[in-house]
Parts: C-alpha cells; sequence; structure tokens
C-alpha cells in the first residue's frame, strides 16, 4: 500500500513537472527577472525617484514597476530603452534583456533556442501552421490561445513576447542569418484566429519574401510522399560551423548533433526544396490565398 501511494505521488509529481515544461507554467519566476528588478530599484533609489515617478517617467503604470522590481513580471524592451534613458543605467539593464527575453520561452524550448541565437543559416519545414518566426501577433496570440491544456493570460503574455523578441534573428546584421522555410501548403488553408488574421499572415509572409536572406518554399499538397511526411524538422549551422538538428513534437524538442545523423537530415532538407515550388511560385501561390480572403 505504501510503495503504491509513492508510484502514485510519483506520476503525480511527473504529470506536473510535464505540464509545466509543455505550458510554461513555473512555480518560481526565472532568477533572472528578480536579478533585473534588483538592479531596476537599486538605479531608481540612486536617481531619488519613487516607484511612482519612474512609473510617469517612463510611461508605464506603478502596478507595472512594482512586478519587474519585485521579479514577477519581465521587463520588455521598450520598458529597458526607456528606464536606461530616465535612470541613467549606462547599458547595465539593456545587457540582461536577451536573458529576460529568452527566460520567457517554454522550458522545453530554451536550450535550442540558445543554438538558434547562434546561427548562421536557419533551414526549416514546418507541415501543420506557419513558423514562430514568421507569425504575426494576432496570429501568434490565437495558437497560445487554443493552447489545451488553457494557459493563464499572463502565461500567454510571456510567451507571446518571447515569440515575437525571437523575430529580430530575421533582421539581425551581425552576421546577418540565412533562412529558408519550407511550409506544407495545409498551413495556409489553416485560417487560425478566423479569416481577417489569415488574411493579415499571409500578407505579412509575403512581406517577408522580399527580405534578401529569406526564402520561402510551399510544398504542394499534391506532391504525394516525401521526406517532410515524417515531421516538423529545423537544421542550424553556428557561426562556428557546427551542425544541429531541432525536432519538435507535441511540446518536445530533441537536438540531433551527431555527425552523420545530422548529414542525413540535410541531405533530406536538400531532396525536399527540390520538390517544393520555388521561391517565385510560392509567392504567386500565398498571393492568390491571401486574395481569397
Amino acid at each position: 500500500m505504501g510503495s503504491g501511494t509513492g508510484r502514485g505521488a510519483a506520476r503525480k509529481d511527473a504529470t506536473e513537472s510535464y505540464r509545466e515544461r509543455r505550458c510554461g507554467h513555473r512555480k518560481e519566476h526565472p532568477p533572472v527577472w528578480a536579478a533585473y528588478g534588483k538592479l531596476v530599484r537599486l538605479f531608481r533609489e540612486q536617481a531619488g525617484l519613487t516607484q511612482s515617478t519612474l512609473a510617469h517617467a517612463i510611461g508605464y503604470s506603478l502596478e507595472q514597476v512594482a512586478s519587474v522590481e519585485q521579479g514577477r513580471r519581465p521587463a520588455k524592451d521598450s520598458f529597458t530603452k526607456a528606464a536606461e534613458r530616465v535612470l541613467s543605467a549606462g547599458g547595465a539593464l539593456r545587457v540582461l534583456q536577451d536573458d529576460v527575453d529568452h527566460a520567457k520561452l517554454p522550458q522545453f524550448f530554451r536550450d535550442f533556442a540558445l543554438l538558434e541565437a547562434e546561427a548562421l543559416s536557419r533551414f526549416s519545414y514546418d507541415p501543420m501552421v506557419i513558423p514562430g518566426l514568421l507569425q504575426t501577433e494576432a496570429y501568434a496570440r490565437a495558437l497560445l490561445e487554443a493552447h489545451f491544456p488553457p494557459m493563464d493570460e499572463e502565461t500567454i503574455e510571456h510567451h507571446l513576447s518571447a515569440r515575437l523578441a525571437r523575430q529580430s534573428l530575421l533582421t539581425r546584421k551581425n552576421p546577418p542569418v540565412v533562412f529558408v522555410f519550407i511550409l506544407e501548403e495545409a498551413a495556409l488553408h489553416r485560417e487560425v484566429g478566423g479569416p481577417a488574421v489569415m488574411k493579415e499572415q499571409l500578407r505579412h509572409l509575403l512581406t517577408c519574401t522580399g527580405m534578401r536572406n529569406v526564402e520561402i518554399q510551399v510544398m504542394r499538397t499534391s506532391q504525394s510522399v516525401h521526406n517532410g511526411v515524417n515531421g516538423q524538422m529545423v537544421l542550424l549551422e553556428t557561426i562556428d560551423h557546427r551542425r544541429f538538428v531541432g525536432l519538435e513534437s507535441q511540446g518536445t524538442v530533441s537536438v540531433v548533433s551527431e555527425e552523420d545523423d545530422v548529414s542525413e537530415f540535410w541531405l533530406q532538407y536538400g531532396m525536399l526544396r527540390t520538390q517544393a515550388l520555388n521561391a517565385t511560385e510560392s509567392a504567386r501561390l500565398i498571393e492568390r490565398e491571401a486574395g481569397r480572403r
């Protein structure tokens, strides 16, 4: 009886841990949020300001400033820029912003996000939805709000903010990142958030195709069998020319780094590119889909 209770408790702990990894729920807020908050408080007190006067000076509410100082809420980039200016922080807050943003990501994705941040090239195949780096805010929010079990509003906002912050990779200049996105045609038809949200999303894809470092290809549904049917994949080459493959399924990311396995994925991806529509044909298809809404 005692051992049965122990197994039950273990199963409960494992289930709770799994939910926390998938949904991003945390019993404690990330330490970097607390460290950032302590710095804000230190600079504020040195400047002789109250929380209320700081809030007024940077255009945020008193509750928001208090939450940031207490490490209960992550600072957004706009908060950091304003606080740096008003508090003359000398870059001390700015240097923590990437870490603050990274801690907003779901726990299961954080390690891969660090590799992604070091990417020189990023090639992906996405069979179900538009990939996060190309999502509009409304599209991303609709996906997060559809999550089950439901996430609370604070968690949704954290994940949304982190997802949008990752998109700075698209415009990074030193060094720039080369992107190739292969999207399954079904992802263009799935009306995430409704017709208006999807029309905006498709128009955003067309805007992204105009970026010199971004190529978007569409895999037609009429293309019968191909290696992509085995699931989503992301191929990364880092600044120091290491190669990795990320595979995500049901809130779990696994990273492949063994050279022979990685090489096989690269060959598979090369074949996918030959089977998908080229960039010009893909843009025409996306434009037609946008025009239907």
